[in-house]
């Protein structure tokens, strides 16, 4: 079996399963497939993951009901859709990852300052004017925003530490090698293709939180968290703590060793937090110290500490 075929079924199994169940049907499909294995053996590996690959071809061609309709979208728009693989980023911009980085911000002396890196569309930038459900505890949107903002559910186990009224941010900043704009329709429908095709309560509370993005118009710079983050760090007012978050992001950082050398570049900043929402495989060396895993779940590391295990989406977190 090639490494394409490999990574394909291993997305079926650990990330598709039990969410969306078209997405581990073509993901299967694709694996024994040598048509759409030939196809994305033409692309650069960089550009060859699902998500990006089912993200195209659902903007190109629209969602597929079948493995037939797959076959046929890349029969009939091959090049179209590897255009969008060469051009479009898996940029899933999931502001509902906020419910699982808030317990952890609230446990920070503010005022805040917030910088994203991955950014996307910079939703996650703005976790103070959302609502949060928790189960055992609810935390309601601002009130100029009250029927206006999205409520996110998160499944909370009993010792997650959970809070009584928003952080208080005074700054925020993203950064993004190639950000999105909500006032450009393209970026706006690539956002909205990115979230599942089964989850349409994400994609209600995604647009939600694009209304509120409209009013308050996060800056998200474009720029490459490697070389670009201590110019924004250094713009940060000085009486604010700085917190530097990502989710999910630093996988694509394709080399071990730059993602090493950014997690030790965090570590050794003091004048940063560093909160880090990543799958297991980005820092082994974090996971190894996180005790037992849980394969289907990020962990979520503060300054090198692992502190929480979370669901991909932030449907979901359990404190360490």
């Amino acid at each position: 079996m090639s490494a394409i075929a490999q990574r394909y079924q291993r997305f079926a199994h650990a990330e598709a399963a039990g969410r969306s169940a078209l997405y581990e049907t073509l993901a299967l499909h694709v694996a024994q497939s040598p048509d759409a294995l030939a196809f994305l053996e033409r692309l650069p590996p960089s550009r060859q993951q699902p998500n990006l690959l089912f993200a195209a071809l659902r903007l190109v061609a629209g969602t597929p009901a079948s493995t037939a309709d797959f076959d046929h979208a890349i029969d009939q728009h091959a090049s179209a859709i590897a255009e969008v693989m060469l051009t479009r980023t898996t940029q899933t911009n999931e502001p509902g990852r906020c419910a699982v980085l808030l317990p952890s911000l609230a446990r920070i002396e503010g005022p805040i300052a917030l910088i994203e890196v991955g950014a996307s569309a910079g939703l996650c930038l703005l976790p103070d004017f959302y609502g949060y459900d928790w189960g055992r505890h609810t935390l309601m949107p601002p009130a100029q925003f009250f029927t206006n903002a999205p409520v996110f559910a998160c499944k909370a186990s009993d010792n997650t530490p959970l809070l009584a009224r928003h952080p208080e941010i005074v700054w925020r900043a993203g950064l993004d090698l190639s950000p999105l704009d909500l006032s450009n329709a393209g970026d706006l429908a690539w956002l909205e293709t990115l979230v599942w095709p089964e989850h349409q309560d994400r994609l209600a509370r995604l647009r939600k939180a694009n209304q509120i993005a409209q009013i308050e118009r996060p800056r998200v710079e474009a720029g490459d968290l490697r070389q670009d983050l201590p110019t924004l760090i250094a713009q940060a007012p000085k009486e604010a703590t700085i917190v530097v978050i990502h989710t999910a992001v630093l996988s694509y950082v394709a080399e071990q060793s730059d993602r090493d050398a950014f997690a030790a570049s965090m570590i050794a900043n003091t004048r940063v937090i560093w909160l880090s929402n990543e799958g297991l495989r980005t820092f082994p060396q974090f996971a190894a110290a996180a005790g037992p895993l849980y394969q289907d779940m990020f962990l979520l590391v503060v300054d090198g500490h692992p502190t929480a295990w979370t669901g991909p989406h932030g449907q979901e977190i359990r404190w360490i």
